[in-house]
Formats: structure tokens, C-alpha cells, sequence
């Protein structure tokens, strides 16, 4: 049986499910995930070969692909969280770890274009950690 994992947006409009395995997980560090993500670098999963469905919302789903490259999103159109996306060329999941709401069975395995990383990013395992927002 395939691996089964469920997933939605911050708002809760849009709901889907992924069946199949995810073979890869990476963070990755390039300028065009960290101007996505707003952070350091995306945390993607990789499942080729995987069915996505969408549960509901699938309306609030909307595209974008950077122009003149390869570079493309889905997110919820009321919240902007990023989505799931089905790359066709390659047959493959991509799914950003974050929207997943069930746990996974892989860790993540590397940092990847991390000439690209801000430079402010190189200190990040160095400083305090906080289980909740420090007064």
C-alpha cells in the first residue's frame, strides 16, 4: 500500500492528499526559494511518481511560474501558503514540508545551492534556541 500523507494551507481552504513515497528532502538555500519563502530556504519533498489530489479549495489554488525559467509555485490565493505542485516533465511531487499536516518518515538529507545562501545565514547554528517566543 502507498504511502498516504494529508496536508492543507494556513487558512484551511485548501486541503489535499499525496499518495506515493517521498524519496527526497531537501533545504534548499538558492535566491529564488528564499524570496518564496520569505526564510533561509524552502524545505521540499520530493515524491516521483505520486498522485496528488485536492480535498477541497482546489479553486483557491493558484499558479505561478517565474518567467523565462523552470521555477514554479502553486499557493492558496487567501493565504499565499505554498502548495503542492505535480512538475510533469519529470513526473514528480514536489511539497513544500511545511504544509504537510501528517508526519514523515524521511529526514531531511542535504542543504543544496548553498553558494546562495544570505550571508546572514551562515550563523544560524550558532545562536540561541527558544522553544517559544523569548520575552
Amino acid at each position: 500500500m502507498a504511502n498516504i500523507h494529508s496536508g492543507s494551507c494556513l487558512c484551511g481552504n485548501v486541503k489535499f492528499e499525496i499518495k506515493g513515497e517521498f524519496k527526497r528532502f531537501f533545504f534548499c538555500h538558492c535566491s529564488r526559494c528564499r524570496k518564496i519563502s520569505g526564510s533561509a530556504h524552502c524545505a521540499n519533498l520530493f515524491a516521483p511518481g505520486a498522485k496528488l489530489t485536492w480535498l477541497s479549495g482546489e479553486d483557491k489554488v493558484s499558479f505561478y511560474r517565474l518567467e523565462g525559467s523552470n521555477f514554479s509555485r502553486n499557493f492558496c490565493s487567501t493565504c499565499s501558503s505554498v502548495l503542492p505542485i505535480h512538475a510533469k516533465t519529470r513526473d514528480i511531487i514536489v511539497v513544500p514540508a511545511g504544509c504537510l499536516d501528517t508526519d514523515v518518515d524521511i529526514q531531511p538529507q542535504a542543504h543544496i545551492h548553498t553558494a546562495s545562501k544570505g550571508n546572514w545565514d551562515k550563523v544560524l547554528n550558532d545562536i540561541p534556541c527558544f522553544e517559544q517566543m523569548p520575552i
